[in-house]
């Protein structure tokens, strides 16, 4: 399914596959020979998505670029089922495994790799040839690659990145004010009530 979005529309290279369930939304570029899979998401909402030449975007992946984030993939890269990307950069010959997360402003070098449930987490640059583990997270520049169970360690470095900040616009609570899901939500709420108009292109 194609959609336009907020008057932009995908741009898809002849040589392209895109199965007949898959879904390109918006301000969409896919290269030559690029392969998405079924049930793929590819969703341009305030920012545009590149995809380079000779890419396999397997089933069920969501590359969403988001608000100052957008998403850059180059060439020769597989994006593994279920997997989830936003607002990255992944350079040349990048293979990211089944499950796996990739979050805003961070950039994968060229043939890094991220393994199963893998997560690259907010800002985080991953050398060129670099394997992040099944499960574990590499979070940070200089980067460090962590166990799941390494909670501490991961989150002194996430902490200063002020996730909510950086993604939503929205400040982190200090200790004691109350949470900010409502800010968030209504912040979603606008951002998303835009797809109310988008057009399918035959």
């Amino acid at each position: 399914m194609i959609l336009r979005h907020q008057d932009k529309e995908p741009k898809i290279e002849k040589t392209a596959y895109i199965a007949p369930n898959a879904m390109i939304c918006g301000d969409v570029s896919i290269g030559e020979n690029v392969r998405v899979m079924f049930g793929a998401q590819i969703i341009a909402e305030n920012s545009h998505v590149t995809i380079g030449n000779n890419c396999i975007i397997l089933e069920n992946a969501v590359i969403r670029g988001t608000e100052n984030h957008p998403v850059l993939i180059g060439n020769n890269c597989l994006i593994g089922p279920n997997s989830h990307l936003a607002g990255c950069t992944i350079e040349d010959e990048v293979f990211i495994a089944t499950g796996a997360a990739i979050f805003h402003g961070a950039i994968l070098k060229k043939g890094s790799e991220v393994s199963i449930n893998g997560v690259v987490h907010l800002k985080t640059i991953l050398p060129e040839n670099t394997s992040v583990p099944i499960g574990w997270v590499a979070v940070g520049n200089p980067v460090q690659i962590l166990p799941p169970d390494k909670h501490n360690e991961i989150w002194s470095v996430q902490k200063p990145l002020n996730f909510p900040k950086t993604v939503y616009g929205i400040d982190r609570p200090q200790s004691g004010e109350p949470n900010n899901m409502p800010a968030i939500c209504k912040k979603m709420f606008e951002r998303l009530s835009k797809h109310a108009y988008d057009q399918f292109i035959e």
